[in-house]
């Protein structure tokens, strides 16, 4: 398994191939349905959580946060076109780049991040 701390997605994808021709049984083994891993985590599909997406962010004293009116900006900590991080329950995940869908906001996740137990 890599030992870096974040992996491109083409790399987690090879890294996954790797990891599942190397646990592919001999042709006389029985081998179990693809969908096995699926089926065991069928109980969690259901559960809720909170996916954030982190443009930046900014400090300032509560004094100054007390004047911001509409239309005020507040300068955050990236710069544009730098990757945004991505939160599921508030643990970072993944980065990606902003994307507009329609009329709507969304994310494109282009690097996962791995965090090692």
């Amino acid at each position: 398994m890599a030992t870096n701390d974040d992996l491109d997605l083409p790399d987690l994808e090879k890294e996954m191939d790797a990891q599942n021709e190397a646990a592919a049984p001999a042709d006389g083994d029985k081998q179990e349905p693809q969908d096995h891993a699926a089926t065991e985590l069928e109980a969690v599909f259901d559960v809720p959580v909170q996916v954030s997406a982190v443009l930046g962010k900014a400090s300032m004293e509560v004094s100054n946060l007390l004047k911001l009116n509409s239309g005020a900006v507040v300068e955050l900590d990236r710069k544009v076109g730098e990757a945004i991080d991505i939160y599921v329950n508030n643990r970072l995940v993944a980065r990606g780049e902003v994307v507009v869908i329609d009329d709507r906001l969304g994310v494109t996740m282009t690097e996962i991040i791995k965090v090692e137990r």
